[in-house]
């Protein structure tokens, strides 16, 4: 299968519990969601710049850089034709970490038949971010302590909104959780005392390391 890259790079992470850890990126052009917030809406536009690259060339540009973890993020990852080739190779090299940024729209399940499958860091969108009615809440049940939930707040609203879905699915005890301040629009030391004022033990607050260690909008890091 061919795929539409638009971004290949080496970085570091910049969230969940690799962050700080060098990483390669591979972005997948396209997604289903519009979020409110999404700091990469150019890489969804239909007329975006990217190249076909076959699942061999994917991994064979994975290889030559040296580096062990890997992140597939778009767009939506695991709407792309023919992504189970894809991870299906690369889940043949036990030498290599693969993690999927998924936005929490699409059933994970069919992914898990792969005899090495991913992580999965994904997201549960929030009130604020328009696209809350989109979210596959079956999902929940696939989640184990490899796999990580990341919710991306803007305000109260979306702390109180996502208080309440860590508590009803357990996810504490099933996998990390994360919070993610929505760049800009919320104080972070009103996460933390939100955090405080309600015993949120096991929720990881996380800024986006990479917005602070260059420019936010810069592409490529």
């Amino acid at each position: 299968m061919n795929f539409k890259v638009v971004e290949k790079f080496i970085s570091i992470n910049g969230e969940g519990p690799l962050c700080g850890q060098l990483a390669v990126f591979i972005r997948f052009a396209g997604c289903n969601l519009d979020c409110s917030y999404c700091d990469t809406t150019w890489a969804n536009e239909k007329n975006v710049s990217y190249e076909w690259m076959a699942s061999k060339d994917i991994y064979e540009y994975i290889k030559s850089t040296k580096v062990r973890n890997i992140t597939l993020t778009g767009g939506e990852p695991l709407l792309q034709n023919g992504i189970i080739e894809l991870l299906e190779l690369l889940s043949k090299d036990k030498k290599i970490h693969v993690e999927i940024e998924t936005n929490g729209s699409v059933l994970i399940n069919k992914f898990l038949t792969i005899e090495n499958p991913p992580s999965f860091t994904m997201d549960y969108k929030l009130p604020s971010s328009n696209m809350e009615d989109k979210m596959e809440l079956e999902n929940f049940k696939y989640l184990t302590e490899k796999d990580t939930v990341k919710f991306v707040s803007g305000s109260i609203e979306d702390l109180k909104k996502a208080k309440y879905i860590i508590d009803k699915y357990n996810l504490i005890d099933k996998t990390s959780v994360y919070i993610s301040p929505v760049f800009g629009k919320i104080n972070m030391n009103d996460i933390v005392e939100f955090m405080k004022e309600n015993n949120m033990n096991k929720v990881n607050l996380q800024i986006q390391l990479h917005k602070v260690i260059w420019e936010p909008s810069k592409r490529g890091v």
